[in-house]
């Protein structure tokens, strides 16, 4: 058979049951009935993901036509060019997507005070409200919070989102560069980092003044822009073009990032940036980077 040059990916979740093989063969005659020649399915995890190669007709047209022979079903999708999908860089964000929570809103709990700090933070994820003001105002409401309650935040509150570890690890190993980016705090980027394995980390510095938080944090803030910078410096840095990048988010000061690299990837995100992002995950967990990649779950690491 004739190599193809785009591929169709197609991810469920497991625990909303399997994909059925008959749905991704109307899918391919749907394919065909356009004008696209296709290949034989690939699945890279027996009824959780599957390349579907084609060529003939364009990698969104691929897509509207995913979308209408697999609506109602629980799945991502995303077709690109196969050439180059693995990429060999990540940049990701950190809270609400490598954790399932927003460590801001946690801290806040702590001094009483989450369900208005969680108010503000969700509407500046959505791009409602200026990113650095935002920040630089909820922080001064945590002022007095002692200091010994970051590490208890980590420990009590901090949980890692499905597939965040088999991601970094595995793009690791393959020699990808992994960074972490957040608009957060370095304390908990530096543990999280850790724990999962990026090679380094980028955060807000919180000052801590007498053992409690002094309500202020180091200049610049690191917000959408200095997200976009990290990408395109380390990019530079470790001479990639930007097709070879991965960036991966959920909020408003992901989006710059998001839409500048090779692959950018929507991940559970607020709507607006779910709207821009080339790539979408919706349904799946992180493991879903992988298999855009063309990785298969035997290769998964961590």
């Amino acid at each position: 058979m004739i190599p193809m040059n785009h591929v169709l990916t197609v991810i469920g979740n497991p625990a909303k049951g399997p994909i059925d093989p008959a749905a991704i063969a109307d899918l391919a005659f749907a394919l065909q009935q356009a004008g696209a020649e296709v290949g034989e399915a690939d699945w890279l995890a027996p009824g959780e993901a599957v390349d579907l190669p084609f060529d003939g007709i364009t990698p969104l047209a691929a897509e509207a036509l995913a979308d209408i022979a697999l609506a109602g079903l629980a799945v991502d999708r995303l077709a690109q060019d196969i050439e180059g999908r693995a990429k060999r860089l990540l940049i990701a964000d950190m809270d609400s997507t490598m954790i399932t929570v927003e460590c801001i809103d946690e801290l806040a709990d702590f001094a009483g005070l989450k369900a208005e700090i969680a108010a503000v933070t969700e509407r500046a994820m959505r791009g409602e409200l200026d990113f650095e003001t935002a920040l630089r105002e909820r922080v001064a409401r945590l002022r007095g919070l002692a200091e010994s309650v970051l590490q208890t935040c980590y420990d009590e509150r901090v949980r890692f989102t499905p597939g965040a570890r088999e991601l970094v690890q595995t793009m690791a190993a393959r020699g990808a560069h992994c960074a972490l980016v957040s608009g957060g705090f370095t304390f908990f980027t530096s543990r999280v980092a850790a724990h999962l394995g990026f090679h380094e980390n980028r955060a807000n510095i919180l000052h801590v003044l007498d053992g409690a938080l002094a309500g202020t944090v180091a200049d610049p803030i690191v917000g959408a822009s200095a997200k976009l910078e990290s990408l395109r410096a380390l990019a530079a840095r470790l001479g990639l073009a930007p097709a070879e990048t991965l960036a991966v988010g959920d909020g408003a000061n992901d989006l710059p990032m998001i839409e500048a690299a090779g692959l950018g990837v929507a991940f559970h995100a607020k709507p607006k940036v779910a709207a821009a992002a080339r790539a979408r995950v919706n349904v799946g967990d992180l493991t879903a980077l992988l298999y855009f990649q063309g990785y298969r779950k035997a290769d998964f690491i961590g």
